[in-house]
């Protein structure tokens, strides 16, 4: 067992050190403020390196074309690009790559692992759900930085199953709207008649699709919270005030601190829960695990980020100051794939009563 663990570790490792490729460690600010706003909202060449370091397929079985890594590993990935800021839509790729696994589609797969299309789930047809309906008709909202997609794959419902069609992006009929951290959400007004109709049944391989990218969106939010702190840390060190260096005043001591254990519980509970995923969770253990990590991410993320603006005083309130990206993009992700709210109700009725 301890070999496997040391096995483990090292993987995650790797992978922590990969993603300076794409997101240096302190950041690159410059290219992200470059692309803020500016369609698709992302780098596409970046986006194909990170299909070459094999990220896209990172969980993806290696009989399929992945890496076979476990959500572990996922999870350090995202999280490392979410400190970095990095804009490419690597989460929503991630659940484009297991429903293709599971439809067992290699002429879409494949080009989506290389990194040299972009894939797109468009599931979700109202705010704040992990509920997949399936409508062929109702619009499928909330898709991240679609102005970029290549393909959307659109489950409808079909009788008992959720069939999944694959619909060209081109000549789609696309709205797209800025969110605050200067990307792009699309509603999509797809007809899956234009399409192709690749599996007859993902419901159950996209349940647990979407389960794993509410654990790796809240991975990526445990980034955000130690970078924007590690900022703050390194402000509260220099900042000096009546003669003082500020983080000499216990006050703000306090908080830091406060912030420090917020941080700590959050990271746990997102490790807590990838580690039951790799383990084999399945149904509602699996949903209770990532719910708890989620809705803690969710809450303590937005605190956390929030604290950190504060902490820097007037200036951490300028678009000009970094700290204040990673709220925006905070705020943006932390209702993907569920709110707090959602997933702490959503923990409350599947948890086991002892369940702490």
């Amino acid at each position: 067992m301890s070999e496997v663990l040391e096995e483990r570790a090292e993987s995650i490792r790797m992978i922590r050190d990969s993603a300076g490729a794409v997101a240096p460690p302190g950041g690159d600010s410059k290219r992200v403020r470059a692309l803020r706003f500016a369609a698709p909202g992302f780098d596409k060449g970046v986006f194909g390196q990170m299909g070459e370091f094999g990220w896209i397929g990172l969980a993806v079985d290696e009989a399929a074309g992945g890496a076979g890594l476990g959500v572990s590993e996922a999870i350090a990935l995202t999280e490392e690009l979410a400190a970095g800021l990095a804009p490419e839509p690597l989460i929503p790729a991630m659940l484009s790559a297991r429903l293709l696994a599971g439809a067992d589609d290699q002429s879409l797969l494949a080009p989506l692992l290389a990194g040299k299309q972009v894939v797109l789930t468009a599931w979700q047809e109202r705010a704040d759900t992990l509920a997949v309906l399936g409508n062929a008709d109702a619009p499928r909202v909330f898709i991240p930085q679609a102005g970029g997609a290549d393909v959307f794959l659109v489950p409808v419902r079909e009788g008992a199953g959720l069939a999944l069609y694959a619909v060209p992006a081109s000549g789609a009929d696309l709205t797209l709207e800025k969110t605050m951290d200067g990307g792009y959400f699309g509603t999509l007004r797809a007809d899956p008649a234009r399409g192709k109709r690749i599996a007859a049944d993902v419901g159950a391989v996209l349940d647990a699709g979407l389960d794993e990218a509410a654990l790796m969106t809240a991975g990526a939010m445990v980034g955000l919270m130690e970078r924007a702190f590690d900022m703050t840390l390194a402000y509260l060190k220099t900042r000096q005030q009546f003669g003082r260096i500020i983080g000499t005043f216990q006050s703000l001591q306090h908080r830091a601190a406060d912030l420090k254990i917020h941080l700590a519980l959050t990271r746990a509970a997102v490790e807590a829960a990838a580690a039951a995923l790799d383990a084999g969770a399945e149904g509602d253990a699996r949903k209770a695990a990532v719910s708890k990590a989620k809705a803690r991410a969710g809450e303590s993320g937005l605190m956390v980020l929030r604290q950190c603006i504060q902490l820097h005083g007037g200036i951490g309130y300028t678009d000009e100051y970094d700290v204040g990206l990673y709220l925006r993009r905070g705020m943006v992700i932390a209702n993907q794939f569920g709110s707090a709210a959602l997933h702490r109700r959503r923990f409350m009725a599947l948890a086991p009563e002892d369940a702490e």
